[in-house]
């Protein structure tokens, strides 16, 4: 049976979108996850995370990724869908449009990347990651942007900074030159463990900015990226409550 997780990012972790909504609380081996509202959208069962908290108190870094994976795992989670804000590293990407990650660069450097602290003795755990986003769930919700005619980009390479600081000029000019279309700061590890955990996982991406690299353009702010996003939500929760019925 399906059972859907979703990780709400900025402003897209409203309880409202769930049906017969419920609270639920629940601790995992890694420690408490994200709030979490139990509910169902179009007959399938699903798990909301709140991943940064319900009024946004709980900053990139200290995401207890690994409890939310591991509590979606003990949830009974079959897929995972993730939405996310980022910053637009191509003149292509503008602001409020949606992108269909394929690919990550991890540049985090103080999160826990994995479940694993030792190996059992023989058993190294080494997941491969070619391609880490499911291309099931991606193409479930490439179908469903088109259908809903949004402007979206149906394939793209996240990468994820550490934060809560916006990237520098230079900063923002690397990524571009590193293959980088967009940046933000929570895919990484997210993807990471929910391969590890064997969860098919996708992510919708919203730009809101041009993060720092465009010279004819004001640098990313936190108050833009509310209201790019305010503008918006509603464009990345159709697409959600047309993608879960595909699963």
């Amino acid at each position: 049976m399906v059972k859907v997780g979703i990780i709400g990012g900025s402003g897209l972790d409203d309880p409202k979108i769930l049906k017969d909504a419920r609270e639920v609380i629940i601790e995992t081996s890694f420690g408490a996850p994200s709030p979490i509202t139990m509910g169902n959208i179009s007959g399938v069962e699903v798990a909301l995370f709140a991943r940064h908290g319900p009024q946004h108190t709980i900053p990139p870094t200290q995401v207890n990724n690994r409890a939310n994976i591991r509590a979606m795992k003990d949830l009974g989670c079959t897929h995972i869908l993730a939405t996310t804000a980022v910053g637009s590293l191509r003149e292509e990407i503008r602001r409020g449009d949606l992108v269909i990650p394929d690919q990550f660069i991890d540049f985090t450097r103080r999160r826990h990347l994995t479940f694993y602290d030792k190996f059992e003795p023989h058993s190294a755990a080494h997941t491969a990651m070619p391609e880490p986003f499911n291309e099931h769930l991606r193409e479930a919700l490439i179908a469903s942007a088109w259908e809903l005619s949004l402007r979206f980009h149906p394939k793209g390479t996240v990468l994820t900074i550490e934060g809560p600081r916006f990237s520098t000029r230079a900063e923002s000019r690397m990524y571009r030159n590193w293959g980088a279309d967009v940046v933000n700061m929570s895919t990484a590890p997210e993807v990471i463990l929910a391969n590890e955990a064997s969860i098919p996982y996708a992510t919708v991406a919203m730009s809101t900015d041009y993060d720092a690299w465009k010279d004819d353009e004001e640098p990313v702010s936190w108050d833009a990226i509310v209201q790019i996003f305010s503008e918006n939500v509603e464009k990345v929760i159709s697409l959600l409550l047309k993608t879960i019925p595909r699963i």
